[in-house]
């Protein structure tokens, strides 16, 4: 499906150019969307990327679902974003990071941090797998702009993303939509044989 151009870093797998696309609504809060990152990157990624069965034929794109009942969903898609601005090869990288720590930012670990503190930790997840100077970029990304609700450099991106779900009738995380239509089979819990078997079945090229 489209994608804006600012954000061609959250195609993770895959060539660019793949005429098949596998578009994947993960939520960085979610448990079942952490467990499905973790199958994508073991098992999905080897098989569409350069090597795989199905590279050429298949893109796989990260779209980040904001699901507002985990209070800090919003804070750490704003983060993902800034990834993507500031270390774009790194942004699959710094997702995996954020999954593996997602219960930090689970509603009671993170009830009594402010914005500044939930941020500031996000920063330290970053600087995990970016450099000085793309983490010095990433939190000037997060920094409110002097207006009253102008909200912070990554705005308009997350704006877009939400945007992008809410138009496609997504609600939840983990969904996925094979070009384009939502392909309600596809579960956290799939391993090797499924992934394989629904790519044999769905690819045509």
């Amino acid at each position: 499906m489209a994608l804006q151009p600012s954000l061609r870093p959250t195609i993770i797998a895959g060539a660019h150019d793949a005429p098949h696309t596998l578009d994947i609504f993960l939520d960085y809060v979610c448990p079942f969307s952490a467990k499905l990152s973790y199958a994508i990157d073991s098992t999905l990624k080897p098989l569409v990327d350069v090597g795989g069965l199905y590279y050429g034929k298949v893109k796989v794109i990260m779209r980040l679902q904001v699901q507002p009942w985990h209070a800090t969903s919003t804070y750490t898609h704003e983060a993902g974003l800034a990834v993507v601005r500031a270390a774009p090869e790194k942004f699959w990288t710094f997702s995996l990071a954020l999954f593996k720590q997602q219960a930090e930012f689970f509603d009671g670990p993170s009830s009594n941090m402010t914005p500044l503190q939930i941020r500031e930790k996000l920063a330290s997840i970053a600087a995990q797998v970016i450099t000085e100077e793309q983490v010095a970029m990433f939190k000037d990304l997060l920094k409110l702009k002097p207006t009253p609700n102008g909200g912070i450099g990554v705005t308009d991106d997350l704006k877009y993303t939400i945007k992008f779900a809410r138009q496609n009738g997504v609600h939840v995380s983990p969904t996925a939509l094979w070009d384009g239509l939502i392909a309600n089979q596809i579960s956290s819990s799939w391993g090797e044989k499924e992934w394989s078997e629904f790519l044999a079945k769905n690819v045509v090229v």
